[in-house]
């Protein structure tokens, strides 16, 4: 018998990675051949202002998350968490908050 997860993270997992991969290269490539430049100044801008705050609230993040897994283990004696999840949960925190402050600051206008 197989495991589910084994076959999830072997096979469906590695596909949606090269899926994605797959489209935003053609995304490029048809916005190059369209004549759009791809980062103009205020894209540049507004993305290195979302990756400054993600990149300040992922440390904090990381930060409270593992002063609670400390506090957890060493007073209240709750189980340890595996070093995956941990990765994984960071990484969220760091993504999604970047994708929402780019969105803000896109839709905020002028943000200087």
């Amino acid at each position: 018998m197989y495991d589910p997860w084994l076959v999830l993270s072997v096979i469906v997992i590695p596909a949606i990675m090269i899926l994605v991969g797959i489209l935003i290269v053609l995304k490029i490539f048809k916005d190059r051949k369209s004549g759009f430049p791809v980062a103009d100044e205020r894209t540049r801008k507004i993305n290195g202002k979302a990756a400054s705050y993600a990149l300040i609230i992922g440390s904090y993040f990381m930060i409270a998350f593992i002063s609670v897994l400390i506090i957890g283990q060493e007073f209240l004696d709750l189980p340890a968490i595996e070093a995956g999840y941990a990765l994984i949960a960071s990484v969220l925190a760091l993504d999604l908050s970047f994708l929402g402050l780019r969105w803000y600051f896109g839709r905020k206008g002028d943000f200087y």
